[in-house]
């Protein structure tokens, strides 16, 4: 009897401190996974306003979009290529001519082009009327993937499709300060991103190849600095030969800086959170970003009728997520308990080879250089971030 009471004693005290520890591991992983955010909302805002200050004619004056899109990629493209080839952090992919040539060029053409376009929006509209209207990344992204093949017209997903553009058109229209030049390019910009994400899917994922932020950047960033040197030599070479423009290095180099370390930050947070929170964290730093640009940039100013048409397209917008979120999980098995899940958690991240977890789930904010997966989700297609400004 003495020897089953202890035994019942030590699998009770034995049954505490793994109790105890998994509750420690639970409170580190939250203060993390919260600091991780932060990080990720304070560089994807900084970088969005950092760009808008350097093109802006009113501030810095280097209205050359192409030119300083050129020098993250270039920035960007030098870094991966003293990772993986000099000090050899991390490993290349296995990438053959024909992998190359078939899937990576025509994603690095329209993410050059997103960017382009995208940049060039700072020139004529807001940060805030832009933030505006990349909510109209579920539609452009639902639309390429139909016209892929990639998914199917479901009437549900377009009756949000349809509030989320009725509320960008009311935003469009209460805008003071509209420009048909600027809000043209923004849309173009969210267009090519969105078939850029699909074409991801379409091409890498068939291919079965995964990328993970530092092998996107080494295989599709000089790639992406050639089909942007191909309009910089007609539209941006000359204006630079004509006028005097003002280049001070450590401002070219902090901005370029700032958009490599929010690729990192993308990649971090994906790698500690779901879906729902990255959607949440989303909409929060483009509230922030909104709040902000008013503030720093005068010039923004935001009417009643785009706070509306914002929060009618905001709602188009997460009842889309929601959706997509369903559907995720009517195709998954049934969940793990939460102790089963947060032990398979941890072991995934100790023995992680750089591969983004929560199930390919991507989070693209193309304030960043690039992060891609090869298992790109619906969710992951989503807009969360903001579109420009690397």
């Amino acid at each position: 009897m003495h020897l089953v009471f202890n035994g019942i004693t030590q699998l009770r005290a034995g049954y505490s401190k793994a109790l105890r520890k998994m509750a420690k591991m639970i409170n580190k992983t939250l203060v993390l996974t919260y600091i991780y955010l932060l990080i990720y909302v304070l560089l994807s805002s900084g970088v969005i306003l950092y760009n808008k200050w350097v093109l802006s004619p009113k501030y810095f004056n280097f209205p050359l979009p192409i030119t300083l899109t050129m020098i993250h990629m270039g920035f960007s493209g030098f870094v991966a290529f003293l990772l993986i080839r000099v000090f050899k952090v991390v490993s290349p992919v296995k990438m053959t001519f024909e992998i190359y040539v078939t899937c990576v060029v025509p994603i690095s053409a329209f993410f050059a082009s997103s960017l382009w376009f995208g940049n060039t929006a700072y020139l004529h509209i807001s940060v805030a009327f832009i933030q505006m209207l990349k909510a109209l990344m579920p539609v452009a992204t639902f639309i390429m993937a139909i016209v892929c093949g990639t998914d199917n017209a479901r009437c549900d997903v377009f009756m949000n499709m349809l509030l989320v553009s009725v509320g960008v058109v009311i935003s469009s229209y209460g805008e003071i300060n509209f420009n048909i030049i600027g809000t043209v390019y923004q849309v173009m910009g969210i267009f090519a991103e969105a078939l850029r994400l699909v074409l991801t899917q379409v091409l890498l994922q068939k291919k079965g190849l995964t990328l993970n932020p530092v092998t996107s950047l080494y295989y599709i960033a000089p790639c992406s600095f050639i089909f942007l040197s191909l309009p910089w030599y007609v539209l941006e070479k000359p204006n630079i030969e004509v006028s005097q423009i003002q280049f001070n290095f450590w401002i070219f180099f902090s901005n370029a800086l700032c958009a490599l370390a929010l690729n990192f930050s993308i990649f971090l947070v994906i790698g500690r959170t779901g879906a729902v929170t990255m959607r949440v964290a989303g909409v929060l730093k483009d509230w922030i970003l909104i709040a902000l640009s008013t503030v720093i940039f005068p010039e923004s100013t935001i009417t009643g009728l785009n706070i509306i048409g914002y929060a009618i397209a905001l709602c188009g917008v997460v009842m889309y997520n929601y959706i997509k979120i369903k559907d995720v999980k009517a195709t998954q098995p049934i969940t793990d308990s939460l102790p089963d899940r947060i032990t398979k958690d941890w072991k995934e991240k100790r023995s992680s080879d750089g591969e983004s977890p929560r199930g390919g789930v991507e989070l693209n904010d193309e304030e960043a250089p690039l992060i891609t997966s090869s298992r790109l989700s619906h969710i992951g297609r989503t807009q969360l971030g903001s579109h420009t400004a690397v």
